[in-house]
């Protein structure tokens, strides 16, 4: 699935543009990973999957990001 990510919003959203493509606000910063950690929490909690099966395969530093979700 394809992600747009927004870091240090004020509230996060998870929000559904098309199928396959999403766009999410997190309130972490795009440091330390804490961002991409977030942004993976919350692909696990809306698809009811554990954390370990969401990745980043593509975009680790950018704004727009490729995400696969593993079956574990």
């Amino acid at each position: 699935m394809r992600v747009r990510v927004t870091p240090g919003a004020k509230k996060e959203k998870f929000l559904k543009i098309t199928q396959g493509e999403y766009e999410i606000s997190v309130r972490e910063k795009a440091e330390r990973n804490m961002a991409n950690r977030r942004v993976c929490y919350l692909i696990s909690q809306e698809f009811k999957v554990l954390r370990g099966a969401v990745r980043i395969v593509n975009g680790h530093r950018s704004g727009v990001k490729l995400i696969r979700i593993e079956k574990i």
